[in-house]
């Protein structure tokens, strides 16, 4: 009997040593849980100092729709100044005009002159081209001491400007009762100006009478009416 008991007894022992091993098992196994629910996820790398930003456009790259920049080149005059004809004023910006009206009246550089203009405080004459290696060479051999030749780029020469200009303005009164046509000129930097009073009204309807190739070089403007020259 007693043996029976100790059997049993034992028996009971081993059943509670199993109980126990489980639930440490089953604790452990809760705590590891646990712990992986707290971890905090390891935040990414900050972007180091001056690193362009994800999505952001590289350095140097042209935004869209970007007009392009006018980057004129600049000739900075090395020429004795007496070396030109003295011309109006005798000024050394005034000679460097002169010459240059010359050449743009030369064959072959009708074909490329597009316009000139001056700015007299800075000394500086501005030249619209077709772009042409023997024309900005002689151009820029023209620039006297103390006076700047700019070269601006353009498509289109001077006498195609002046016959487009001529076409729009026989046809000044044209539109009468639509728009008004105030004026039509060239414009040195390549384009003809057109101003009315209404370009919302007047812009299409001129660029489909003139074609897509001729429109190009035109730009429609607000002018305001002139006044008489005898008003008070």
């Amino acid at each position: 009997m007693r043996k029976r008991w100790q059997k049993v007894m034992w028996a009971g022992v081993a059943v509670a040593v199993v109980a126990v091993a489980v639930m440490v098992a089953l604790v452990v196994h809760g705590l590891r849980n646990l712990g992986a629910d707290d971890r905090v996820a390891p935040k990414p790398d900050a972007p180091k100092a001056g690193a362009p930003k994800a999505g952001a456009p590289k350095a140097g790259a042209p935004k869209a729709g970007a007009p392009k920049a006018d980057a004129p080149k600049e000739c900075l005059g090395t020429r004795p100044v007496g070396s030109l004809p003295a011309a109006a004023d005798g000024s050394p910006l005034e000679r460097v005009l002169a010459r240059i009206d010359e050449l743009a009246r030369q064959q072959p550089y009708t074909a490329v002159f597009t316009g000139l203009s001056v700015d007299e405080d800075r000394r500086t004459a501005d030249v619209w081209r077709i772009p042409s290696t023997a024309f900005d060479d002689e151009v820029c051999g023209s620039a006297v001491e103390g006076v700047t030749v700019r070269l601006h780029d353009t498509d289109v020469d001077r006498g195609t400007l002046d016959r487009l200009s001529d076409r729009i303005a026989d046809d000044i009164r044209r539109w009468d009762g639509t728009f008004e046509m105030r004026e039509v000129g060239v414009d040195e930097r390549g384009f003809v100006h057109v101003g009315v009073d209404d370009p919302g009204t007047a812009g299409p309807i001129i660029e489909k009478a003139y074609g897509e190739s001729d429109s190009r070089y035109i730009r429609v403007e607000y002018v305001g009416q002139a006044e008489p020259a005898d008003a008070a």
